[in-house]
């Protein structure tokens, strides 16, 4: 029998936060979810931005578009990009940039809620680190297919303010101290493999969705072709069961020293919206 899934007519969330965080985790158990759609990264906000950027006033016909026009052709790239989806089911689409985009998605999605995945910076610089050493054979498009460098470079590259972690970690401060918190919710990467349950829950409530029973012990995700391609197999590879593996970082104690003190989200009195952080 086939499932009738209610029209949700363009229901829109986003997965946002920090990289090796869990997003691709999170979207992975969320699918699970047949009202729901979820993925890792889209290139959707990337489409967003373009057109943004054509029809600003660089775009010499741009006062012959109006805001509404604007409107509708952002909202028209969700609706063509997720097609039926965007109509019969809620739809998070996942990218680190989202998290400097709170009003503009609250202007296209008025109802829309960010959930933002976040850890230590220690520990994803450490899983960055693990993946470039697991893959020792193959140079890595997280640094641009250059295979010269060390633990100390590598670092750096991800930390400043264009890299894969110091945009997202710049972002996710905009959002955390502007004026839409409303909207946001961080997720520890930690309390999502400790304690998913609380983290779904939190999830739905959150977005005001009624609860699924979810399987974690059987959760699917492949992306492998996309890893390969990166020269990174592994890169949105997860466990099909959820579970806490302890182990020691990878990095120098100075590298772990430098960044310590950087999860300003675990720090209540650094938290002056009160943005709930689970």
């Amino acid at each position: 029998m086939q499932t009738i899934l209610p029209d949700h007519s363009g229901v829109m969330h986003f997965i946002s936060g920090l990289p090796r965080s869990g997003s691709t985790l999170l979207a992975a158990i969320l699918r699970q979810n047949p009202r729901f759609t979820a993925s890792m990264s889209s290139p959707v906000c990337g489409l967003v931005r373009k057109l943004l950027d054509g029809m600003s006033a660089n775009n010499e016909f741009a006062s012959f578009i109006t805001d509404e026009q604007r409107r509708r052709i952002l909202r028209g790239v969700f609706e063509n990009y997720y097609g039926d989806d965007f109509t019969s089911r809620t739809v998070f689409d996942t990218n680190r940039a989202w998290s400097n985009c709170l009003p503009l998605l609250g202007d296209l999605f008025p109802g829309c809620r960010v959930i933002a995945c976040v850890r230590d910076v220690p520990w994803i610089l450490d899983s960055i680190e693990r993946l470039v050493r697991r893959n020792c054979l193959a140079a890595s498009g997280m640094f641009n297919f250059d295979s010269a460098g060390s633990v100390y470079t590598r670092a750096e590259a991800v930390a400043r303010a264009d890299g894969m972690l110091g945009y997202g970690y710049n972002a996710l401060k905009e959002a955390f101290y502007g004026e839409q918190t409303d909207r946001l919710m961080l997720v520890r990467y930690e309390t999502l493999v400790q304690d998913p349950r609380r983290v779904l829950s939190a999830v739905y409530d959150f977005i005001g969705e009624t609860n699924f029973a979810h399987d974690l012990k059987n959760i699917r995700f492949d992306a492998e072709a996309f890893d390969r391609r990166m020269g990174t197999p592994g890169l949105h590879q997860i466990r099909p069961a959820i579970g806490w593996q302890p182990r020691r970082n990878l990095l120098p104690p100075n590298l772990i020293a430098r960044f310590a003190d950087d999860a300003f989200w675990n720090h209540p009195n650094a938290n002056p919206n009160g943005v709930r952080v689970i």
